[in-house]
Order: structure tokens, then C-alpha cells, then sequence
């Protein structure tokens, strides 16, 4: 039986997994369905040591030696939530969990021992945002208290490839409600359904959003693998810090159907893992073509995959912008300390680092320009909420704002932001030229320092403008853990470039993360 190689437990999180552990031997059985505890035996214990932080690969590779199943892993899982996610430090990144989830890991089990495997994923846990349809038991509610009645009626599109992969899902995520769109005073991770899920790294710190839960889950070792949504930077954001990988894919490149989506423009599901190789796992697993999405590249013959770049040497020769502010000589030099030493890291790779403006816009009302147009986006999105659904609490906009106003949740938040796209009427033609000029000025931006250097890809630090304008010009980016400063935040080094260019950048990632081994196990520090 191989043993399973966590990747360098803090001391404090040493202990705790060992407090876990305790709590796991004893094996109280289930007494209820949420809380979802179940009896591990100590030799079957001795068998999961390290399996809160493994990767896919290893997973699978133990999965096909005796005693280690998909069922032993979604034990092991459900007990770790019960213990670090509702106890102890309790991080509350799980929204619900799946009663189901052991029934489904029992059958691909089975599979697995009549010699049928799926794929990759096989038997491999993995939770999802709670504003993605699942077709089962669990709720679909973007953390709304107002959108929880009967369950969806089917799967979203990514869920149907998903379990065709043979992924058992294990539940739904929190998350920032409404995406961030309920009142600008709610704090990243917080949901009136779901409470304030926490950075498992310092309790105390800000975990981002919107997709809080699926980076804190990933990085706590809920579950391997993880799925986030992103309107623009709600993967970027919580992956940094939370010291995750988070992979926003191009516009179109995953189906958005069955998600509740705040922009058709700029939403878009994406992969939040440990690593970046299990990110280009779930990746192609989610892929597949959707002719109910009206924003679909087509895959035609033998679908990309994704690992195909995943190699230690891929920075090698490889010409990569960074930011000119960060150049030799600048005033801005000593500010980031960690993406300098990143630069250094990707220079002694072999990459030939290249200064280049960094993409921005002339005009300082971008970002109003930009809340106008999200805001009609949301006027028009909002009505698709209530009719794909039935028997939810409200029917309409109108119902959906008193239904709050009575039901605020714990601790009680206002709705401004709702009530600000309430009376910001979709107007088609107005929407249209706006769109036009936010879309072609944020590919231009990008297109132009490509072209000017002729780059592979570009980057910049974890807090940097360019991720706020690749949602926007519909381009993916990969943000990937580079360590820690010197006041304890986790930072990422953010990789991006044109349309369609996912396998080239994380191959880049996959680089750098291999040079690097800089992400952290949480300490759950106070």
C-alpha cells in the first residue's frame, strides 16, 4: 500500500490532524443525516493518512491497491467536515452535503472492481458552488435564503459531465450571496443561508470571494477537487487567499447552463484545486459541448486535453510580460517582495521575462461604466432565477426583496445592491454599445502588449489590475499559491492570456508551481 504525501503540514495543522484523527478512531456512527458522521476502523485509518491533502494521482493510485475505496475516502471527507467545518475551528465552507455521496462512491467502487473506470476522476470527491444546479437532494440557492424550495429538476451541464467522469459529488459550497450582488456591507463568504465561511489559513482573515467556500474547502482538505464560478475575479480572489489554484476559463469554454449567473458576457465555471495539475483534471472533465449555451466553442474530433502541457521545463524559453513597475530601477521594486522573487524563480526556470505596460484603461469611469452594465445584466438575468424553478418562497424581483427584508439572516444585512439593479432597467441597445466598448477595449488592452512582444503569456501579482480586466475580454487566467509576506498574507502569481490558451497557461503554472512548492497547509491560526 503506498503511503499518501501531504505537502508540508504546519505544526498547528499537524495537530489538529491528529485531533482529527482521534476523533475518527473513535468512529461514532451517524445519528443524523447532517451530521454525517461514520465509523473508520483503525487499520483502515492507518490507510488515509494524508489523504485531507492528496492529489488526484494519488488518490487513484491507492484506489487501485486493496482496502482503499471511493466509500473509505467520502468517510474520511464527511468526517473531516464534521470535525474542522462545523466543530472546531469551524471554517463553514460547506453549505450542504450529499446525502447521497456514499451511495454514489459505493457504485464506483463496483465499477472499479468489475474493471470499469470512467476516467481520472473516477470515485474522486468534489464539491461545488451552491449557484450550480444539482440534480438531487441539495439545494441550488447562491446562498439565498429566498431561492431554497424543491431541488432542481436537472443537473447543470458541468454536473452531467462531471458524474459521467464518475466524480462523486460530496456537496455544495458557501459563497458570497448573490455572488457579492446583495448590499456592498457583506463581507466576502458570507451568505444568509450559509453564515461567514473563514480563510482556514488565519481564521480571522479575509477569505474573498464570491466562491469562498470551494478555495476555503480546497485548501482545508474537504475534498480534492472543487468548482467555483467567476463574474470577475470570484476565482481569482478567494484562490489566492485561500493558497489555492483557481482556473478561470475562457468565455464559452465550459457551459453555463444550469448556473445561476449574474452576466452571460463574462460568467463562467471554473476548477479550484490544490494543484495544477488536478486543475487540468477537472478542466477536461467539465468540458464538452452544450448547444443549450448561447456562448459555446465547439469541440470537434479528439476534445484539448489539458495536461498535455504539464511539464517542468515548459517556462523554459518561454517569453513572459510582467508588469514595468516591478522593472529594475522602479519606485515600486521593493513593494512586492514575492512576485519579484517570483520573477527570479521563472528567470532561473528559463523564461525570458519581458517588461510591458500593464494593460489599464485612459478613462478613470471604467469601473462605473462597468457597475451600469452589470447592473443591467443582473435586471435581465434576475427573472431567469425564479421561472427555471418551481416552488421557491418568491416568484418575482418584487417578492424576492420583501422576502429579505423580512428573512435579513444572521447577522442582518442589508440589500442595496439589489435594489440599485432593480432600478437600473435593462435597456438592449444601450447594453449593447456598452458591452461593445468594455469588451473590445479590454481584448484590445490585452492583444496589443501580446502583439508588441510577442509573448507567450503574461502575469502579474495576486492583487494586480489585470485580473479585473481578463473577465472582461472573456480570457482566461490561472492564478497559482506563491508563498507568503512578511505580514503572514498568501499571495499568487496570476498567468493570462488570449482566448482559448488554458492548456499553454497551465502548462506555464504547472511550471512555476514545480519550481516552487510554495503552497501551505492551513495552520486554522486565530
Amino acid at each position: 500500500m503506498n503511503a499518501i504525501k501531504g505537502q508540508g503540514l504546519s505544526r498547528l495543522g499537524v495537530s489538529i490532524t491528529l485531533s482529527a484523527a482521534l476523533l475518527y478512531s473513535q468512529g461514532a456512527m451517524a445519528n443524523t443525516a447532517e451530521t454525517l458522521l461514520h465509523r473508520i476502523e483503525p487499520q483502515q485509518l492507518a490507510l488515509m493518512v494524508g489523504a485531507e491533502y492528496a492529489s488526484v494521482a494519488e488518490l487513484t493510485e491507492n484506489m487501485d491497491r486493496a482496502n482503499f475505496s471511493s466509500v473509505l475516502l467520502v468517510k474520511y471527507l464527511l468526517n473531516r467536515i464534521h470535525a474542522l467545518d462545523k466543530n472546531g475551528p469551524v471554517i463553514n465552507a460547506i453549505i450542504e452535503l450529499n446525502p447521497q455521496a456514499l451511495d454514489i462512491a459505493a457504485e464506483r467502487d463496483q465499477e472499479r472492481r468489475q474493471g470499469t473506470l470512467r476516467g481520472p476522476l473516477h470515485g474522486i470527491p468534489v464539491l461545488i458552488k451552491d449557484n450550480i444546479q444539482t440534480a438531487d437532494n441539495m439545494q441550488t440557492s447562491a446562498g439565498s435564503l429566498a431561492l431554497v424550495g424543491q431541488p432542481a429538476a436537472q443537473d447543470a451541464f458541468i454536473i452531467q459531465q462531471l458524474r459521467e467522469a464518475g466524480a462523486v459529488i460530496l456537496g455544495k459550497t458557501n459563497m458570497t450571496e448573490l455572488a457579492g450582488f446583495r448590499d456592498p456591507d457583506v463581507p466576502s463568504g458570507w451568505s444568509a443561508r450559509g453564515g461567514q465561511t473563514k480563510n482556514p489559513h488565519k481564521l480571522s482573515a479575509d477569505p474573498c470571494g464570491s466562491s469562498t467556500g470551494s478555495a476555503a474547502a480546497a485548501a482545508a482538505g474537504f475534498a480534492p477537487l472543487t468548482v467555483g464560478t467567476e463574474t470577475n475575479g470570484s476565482i481569482h480572489c478567494p484562490s489566492f487567499m485561500n493558497g489555492v489554484v483557481g482556473l478561470k476559463p475562457s468565455l464559452g469554454l465550459l457551459s453555463r447552463t444550469g448556473m445561476i449567473v449574474v452576466s452571460r458576457n463574462q460568467d463562467t465555471p471554473g476548477p479550484i484545486t490544490r494543484t495544477v495539475r488536478d486543475a487540468a483534471l477537472l478542466l477536461n472533465a467539465m468540458t464538452g459541448n452544450d448547444s443549450t449555451d448561447t456562448v459555446q466553442r465547439t469541440h470537434a474530433g479528439v476534445p484539448t486535453d489539458y495536461t498535455a502541457l504539464l511539464n517542468t521545463a515548459e517556462l523554459n524559453g518561454k517569453r513572459i510580460g510582467y508588469p514595468s513597475r516591478y522593472a529594475p530601477g522602479n519606485s515600486e521594486t521593493d513593494l512586492d517582495l514575492n512576485f519579484l522573487q517570483a520573477l527570479v524563480i521563472m528567470a532561473n526556470a528559463g523564461a525570458t521575462l519581458i517588461p510591458v505596460e500593464e494593460p489599464s484603461y485612459e478613462n478613470s469611469n471604467y469601473m462605473e461604466r462597468y457597475q451600469e452594465f452589470l447592473f443591467m445584466d443582473l435586471n435581465r438575468e434576475a427573472p431567469g432565477w425564479f421561472s427555471s424553478r418551481q416552488q421557491m418562497p418568491v416568484n418575482s424581483m418584487e417578492a424576492f426583496i420583501n422576502f429579505n427584508q423580512h428573512t435579513p439572516g444572521v447577522p442582518e444585512y442589508g440589500q442595496s445592491s439589489v435594489l440599485s439593479f432593480m432600478n437600473t432597467p435593462y435597456n438592449e441597445t444601450q447594453y449593447n454599445e456598452l458591452w461593445t466598448l468594455l469588451n473590445t477595449r479590454s481584448r484590445q488592452a490585452i492583444d496589443s502588449v501580446l502583439s508588441e512582444h510577442a509573448l507567450d503569456a503574461l502575469i502579474d501579482s495576486s492583487e494586480g489590475f489585470a485580473s479585473t480586466i481578463v473577465p472582461v475580454a472573456g480570457y482566461p487566467g490561472i492564478t497559482v499559491p506563491s508563498g507568503i509576506d512578511d505580514h503572514g498574507t498568501l499571495k499568487g502569481l496570476y498567468f493570462y492570456g488570449p482566448r482559448w490558451s488554458e492548456a499553454n497557461l497551465l502548462g506555464l503554472a504547472y511550471s512555476y508551481e514545480q519550481a516552487t512548492q510554495a503552497r501551505l497547509n492551513p495552520a486554522f491560526a486565530p
